[in-house]
C-alpha cells in the first residue's frame, strides 16, 4: 500500500482558520481564535485522516517571479487585520517548536512548493494530501494528488472539482486565465464570467484550442472579448500556473511525523494562550497517525438493447411489472420541438439494462425499423407505468407533436436536481458524472456535425439512446436518497405537489404561442434601418473619418487619439468604450450622443426586430413561441429563450414599440394581470411589522403611507418617488451609496432617509438581517413554499459572500413571489385548460398575459383576478391590477 505525505497550505489554511472561528481571546485579552483553530486541527490529525509524512508550505517574503510577468499582481489586495497578524508569527512558531517540518523558496509562493512537492511526492510513489481548500491549488488534482478541506473535513477530488466548476483539474488553470481572479488581480478576459468560461473549456478543452478555433465560437460578443484580451489571457496563464521545480523532497525521512505528540512538547504555552481543552483532549485521546486504506471504485454495470422488430418491443414491455419506475427518453432531429421529427425513444425499469427503439433512421444500409403506429402503441403502454424523464417538457411536446400523445410525468430528475440545488447544473451529463463517477456518451461523438441523429447508425444510436434512459433512472434513485434526508423531505412534497404540475403549463403557454403584427415590424425596420444609416452619416461628420463604429478597438482610437477626449481607463488591448465610460462623455463632444443613440438603434434592430420578424414569418398564423425555463434561474423567477421576451426594454421607447408589435389574434384581446407590490406585501408577510401590514390592510398607496411615515403629511406626495426606491431597494440589499446613485443625492443625505424608514418600520431592519443571519448560519435561504437556494459561504472570499447575504434576501422574496405566480398559473391552466376561449400565453415576472375571446373578456378576466387574488393567504391581502388591450404595450 501506498505511504502518504500531507501538504499544509498554512498561510491559507491559518486565514480561513481565524476567519472561521469567532475572535476569540486569552484572558488577557490577546487574539486567538486563529490559534485555537490551527490546534484543533493539529489535534485531530489521526481523527481526519492519517499520514505518514507532513510538510508545512510557507510563502517566502518579498516579490516572487510573478510580480516580473505581471508588475500588478496582488497589487490591489486589502490589509490584512492586525488581529491576525499578531497571530501569524505565533502559529509559525509553533510549528518548528512541534518538530513539524516547513518548506520555503525564496521567490515562490507556498502553492508552488505545494505544487512541488506533489510532483516530487508522486514520483517516488507517494500518495499526497493538499491540506487546502484553495481553488489555486485545484489544478494539482489527479491520480494519488487531492486537496483535504479542514473546515468541512472533506475531500477535494476530479469529481469535487468538476461538479463545483465544471472544468477538470487539468483544465484548471486554463479556466483561470478567461476568468482571472480579482483576490490576486489576476487580469483574465474583461467580460468573461464564470458560466462563459466554462462553456468555452467544455467546448474546446484549453486555451489554446480556444485560440486556435476563435472563428468557430457563435457568439459574436464572446468572438469579441476573447480577440481583444488575448494577451492578458496568456500573461494570466502564467500566473496561475504553479511552479513544480522548487525540489524540497531530498530526504523523505525529514518529514516524518514527530515521535513524541507534538502538541505536548507546548502544552505550557497553549494553557498559557488559554487553549486549554486542546491540552486535555490530547492528553486523554493521545494522536494517532496511521495511513488509511482506500476504498475501492464500484463499477457501473450496464447493458443496452436494441428493440428493432415489434414482436420483441410488445414482448418486453408486456414483462415490465405493475407499477414499475419507468425511465423514458426521446431521440430527434432537432432542439426545437415545433421543428423536432421524432427518431426513437428508449426507456429503462431495470438497474443495469436500457432498451432503444429505432423510428427513423435514414442513412444508406439502414435496417428495418418499427413503425410510427408501433411506436405510438408501445408509447401509449408505456405510459400506463410511473414515467421519470430528464426535461419531461421536451419530451412532451415532441411526442405530442408528432404521435398526439401526451405523457404523463411521474418524476422529471432535472427539476429534482434544481430543487435540490438551484445554482448547480442540472443536465443529465453532470448530474451523473457527479453522482456515479461516469462520463456519458457525448452528443458531439455520436452526430457528425451538420447531420443530425437520424443519420446516426443504429446500433451507436442505441448505445447513446438507452444510456440516457439507464442514467435518467439511475439518478431518480440517487436523488430519492437525497430527498430522503430530513432537510430535503418537502422539497419532494412540492416537486410533485407543484413543480412537475407546472411542466404541463409551460408546455402549454410554448403550444399556444403569441401572434406578431408582421406588417409594424417590417415598417419598423425599415424606419429603423434608415435611423441607423443616418447616424452612421453624422457619427463619421463629427469622427471626421469612416472606420467600424461596431469596433471598440477602433472606436477607442476614434474618441481618445484622433478627437482627444479623456480616456477613463485603457487595458493592455486598448480604451474602454463601454455605456458608463460613454455617458460620463456625453457633454465632451457631439459624438457621444450619437453613439449612444446608434447602439440602441443597432441593438433594437438586430437583438429584436430583425429575429423576431423573421419567426414571425416562419409560420402562416405569425406566431412566436418562446420556450420558458423552469430552472433557469436560482431565485425561481422562469426565464425564457428562442426568443427571450423577458427582456425586453419596459420604459424605453424602444421597448415600446416593439411591444405594440405583440397583438391578439382576430376577434380577441389580450389581457395583462399584473401582482401589485407582491415583494412588499411578502416583507409584510414575514417581518409582520405593524406600521407595514397596517398600511397594506388600508388599501392605500404603500408608497405614499411609506413617504408619510419617513417625511411627514407634507412632504408624502414630493417625496413618494424616494420612498418607492427605499421600498423596493432594501429587498435588493441597496445601501445609502446605491440609493444616492439612483436619486441624485449625497450619501449622507441617502443614508438619513434609510434611517428614517428603519424607524417608521422599526421590526424590517431586524428580520432582514435575520434572514442574512439563517443564511450564514444554515447554508440557505427558503422561499415561501420552502424551496432552497443554497450559498457556500465556506468557499467563498469577503465579496462573494456579502453577495451571498444580498442574494438570501433577494431570494426569500423574489422567489415566494415566483411561487405565488407559480401556484396561480397551474390553478388557471386546470380551470381553463379545456376552454378555447382563453390561452395564457407570456409570463414576465409578477404579470401574467392572455389572449381571451372579445365577447367573454370581462366575465374571464374578473375570474383570473379572484383566482390570482385568493391562491394563498397572507397576512395581507393579495391585490392584482389588471388591463385588457390590442397589443402588448396597451397592457402598461
Amino acid at each position: 500500500m501506498k505511504k502518504t505525505i500531507t501538504v499544509i497550505d498554512t498561510f491559507g489554511f491559518l486565514f480561513r482558520s481565524f476567519y472561521a472561528l469567532p475572535p476569540l481571546k486569552s484572558k488577557d485579552g490577546f487574539p486567538t481564535g486563529l490559534l485555537t483553530g490551527f490546534m484543533n486541527f493539529i489535534s485531530n490529525v489521526g481523527k481526519d485522516f492519517q499520514t505518514d509524512y507532513i510538510v508545512f508550505a510557507l510563502d517566502a517574503k518579498g516579490p516572487t517571479f510573478r510580480s516580473d510577468i505581471y508588475t500588478a499582481y496582488k497589487a490591489h489586495r486589502p490589509d490584512v487585520p492586525e488581529d491576525l497578524l499578531r497571530q501569524l508569527p505565533i502559529a509559525i512558531d509553533w510549528i518548528e517548536k512541534m518538530d513539524f517540518k516547513t518548506a520555503i523558496r525564496t521567490g515562490f509562493e507556498a502553492d508552488d512548493i505545494v505544487a512541488s512537492i506533489a510532483k516530487d511526492a508522486k514520483a517516488k510513489g507517494l500518495k499526497v494530501r493538499v491540506v487546502s481548500h484553495d481553488k489555486d491549488l485545484y489544478q494539482l488534482i489527479e491520480e494519488d494528488i487531492y486537496l483535504f478541506d479542514p473546515i468541512k473535513k472533506s475531500i477535494i477530488d476530479e469529481k469535487t472539482c468538476f461538479d463545483k466548476y465544471g472544468v477538470y483539474p487539468k483544465q484548471f488553470t486554463d479556466y483561470q486565465s478567461l476568468l482571472g481572479d480579482s483576490a490576486d488581480n489576476v487580469p483574465g478576459v474583461k467580460g468573461v464570467g464564470a458560466k462563459t468560461a466554462q462553456a468555452l473549456i467544455e467546448q474546446f478543452n484549453d486555451l489554446d484550442n480556444i485560440y486556435d478555433n476563435l472563428e468557430n465560437i457563435e457568439k459574436k460578443r464572446w468572438k469579441t472579448l476573447l480577440t481583444e484580451g488575448k494577451e492578458l489571457a496568456y500573461i494570466s496563464k502564467q500566473l496561475v500556473t504553479l511552479s513544480k521545480d522548487c525540489h524540497c523532497i531530498d530526504n523523505l525521512e525529514e518529514f516524518n511525523l514527530p515521535i513524541e505528540n507534538p502538541i505536548l512538547r507546548i502544552q505550557d504555552t497553549l494553557i498559557e494562550y488559554g487553549l486549554n481543552r486542546v491540552v486535555e483532549r490530547v492528553n486523554k485521546e493521545g494522536l494517532n497517525y496511521k495511513t488509511e486504506i482506500p476504498k475501492p471504485k464500484e463499477e457501473l454495470k450496464t447493458e443496452y438493447i436494441l428493440l428493432d422488430n415489434e414482436k420483441e418491443l410488445f414482448k418486453v414491455i408486456n414483462s415490465i411489472p405493475k407499477n414499475s419506475i419507468v425511465a423514458f427518453d426521446t431521440e430527434t432531429t432537432d432542439i426545437d420541438t415545433k421543428n423536432a421529427q421524432i427518431v426513437g425513444f428508449s426507456f429503462s425499469y431495470e438497474d443495469t439494462k436500457a432498451y432503444y427503439v429505432p423510428i427513423a433512421h435514414f442513412y444508406l444500409g439502414a435496417p428495418e425499423q418499427v413503425s410510427i403506429e408501433t411506436a405510438k402503441k408501445a408509447i401509449n403502454l408505456l405510459n400506463e407505468y410511473k414515467l421519470v424523464l430528464q426535461n419531461f417538457k421536451y419530451d412532451y411536446e415532441v411526442v405530442k407533436f408528432n404521435l398526439a400523445i401526451e405523457l404523463k410525468l411521474y418524476a422529471d430528475t432535472m427539476i429534482m436536481a434544481w430543487l435540490l440545488n438551484t445554482a448547480q447544473r442540472v443536465g443529465l451529463d453532470f448530474q451523473i458524472e457527479k453522482y456515479f463517477d461516469h462520463k456519458m456518451i457525448a452528443f458531439k461523438d455520436v452526430v457528425k456535425k451538420g447531420e443530425n441523429f437520424s443519420n446516426v447508425e443504429v446500433s451507436k444510436a442505441c448505445e447513446y439512446a438507452a444510456e440516457d434512459a439507464l442514467m435518467t433512472l439511475k439518478l431518480y434513485n440517487r436523488q430519492l436518497e437525497e430527498f430522503e434526508k430530513e432537510d430535503n423531505k418537502i422539497l419532494l412534497d412540492l416537486a410533485r405537489d407543484v413543480e412537475f404540475k407546472f411542466t404541463y403549463v409551460l408546455a402549454n403557454m410554448f403550444e399556444n404561442g403569441i401572434k406578431v403584427d408582421v406588417k409594424v415590424l417590417e415598417d419598423l425596420k425599415v424606419k429603423n434601418t434608415k435611423t441607423i444609416q443616418n447616424l452612421i452619416s453624422r457619427i463619421y461628420q463629427a469622427a471626421g473619418t469612416e472606420f467600424n463604429i461596431n469596433s471598440p478597438k477602433q472606436l477607442g482610437s476614434i474618441l481618445f487619439e484622433t478627437l482627444k477626449l479623456p480616456p477613463s481607463k485603457k487595458t493592455k488591448t486598448g480604451y474602454s468604450t463601454n455605456e458608463v465610460v460613454l455617458n460620463k462623455l456625453y457633454d465632451a463632444h457631439e459624438i457621444i450622443p450619437l453613439l449612444l443613440k446608434y447602439r440602441e438603434a443597432f441593438k433594437l434592430q438586430s437583438t429584436y426586430i430583425e429575429p423576431l420578424l423573421e419567426l414571425g414569418l416562419s409560420n402562416d398564423e405569425n406566431r412566436i413561441y418562446t420556450s420558458f425555463l423552469q430552472t433557469g434561474t436560482a431565485t425561481g423567477r422562469l426565464s425564457s429563450k428562442n426568443p427571450n421576451l423577458q427582456n425586453i426594454p419596459v420604459r424605453s421607447e424602444a421597448g415600446a414599440l416593439i411591444r405594440s408589435a405583440f397583438i391578439p389574434k382576430d376577434g380577441y384581446k389580450l389581457v395583462g394581470i399584473d401582482y401589485s407590490q407582491i415583494e412588499l406585501r411578502l416583507l409584510a408577510h414575514f417581518s409582520e411589522d405593524p406600521a407595514l401590514v397596517d398600511a397594506f390592510k388600508s388599501g392605500e398607496d404603500i408608497h405614499y403611507q411609506t413617504s408619510v411615515k419617513i417625511f411627514g403629511e407634507e412632504n408624502a406626495k414630493e417625496k413618494r418617488g424616494v420612498a418607492k426606491s427605499i421600498n423596493f431597494g432594501l429587498l435588493y440589499g441597496m445601501g445609502s451609496k446605491k440609493l444616492a446613485d439612483t436619486l441624485g443625492i449625497t450619501t449622507k443625505e441617502a443614508k438619513t432617509y434609510i434611517d428614517s424608514y428603519f424607524e417608521a418600520f422599526v421590526s424590517i431592519k431586524d428580520y432582514l438581517k435575520s434572514i442574512e443571519e439563517f443564511a450564514y448560519e444554515n447554508g440557505y435561504v427558503e422561499t415561501l413554499l420552502k424551496r432552497k437556494r443554497l450559498f457556500d459561504f465556506d468557499s467563498a472570499n469577503g465579496m462573494q459572500k456579502a453577495a451571498y447575504l444580498r442574494e438570501s434576501v433577494n431570494t426569500l422574496f423574489q422567489g415566494s413571489a415566483a411561487d405565488l405566480i407559480k401556484l396561480s398559473m397551474i390553478e388557471i391552466y386546470e380551470k381553463y385548460k379545456k376552454n378555447d376561449k382563453i390561452s395564457m400565453l407570456l409570463q414576465i415576472h409578477d404579470e401574467l398575459i392572455f389572449e381571451i375571446e372579445e365577447k367573454e373578456v370581462k366575465k374571464i378576466t374578473k375570474e383570473l383576478e379572484e383566482i390570482m387574488e385568493n391562491i394563498f393567504t397572507l397576512n395581507v391581502p393579495l391585490k392584482v391590477s389588471s388591463c385588457i388591450g390590442n397589443s402588448w404595450q396597451d397592457l402598461k
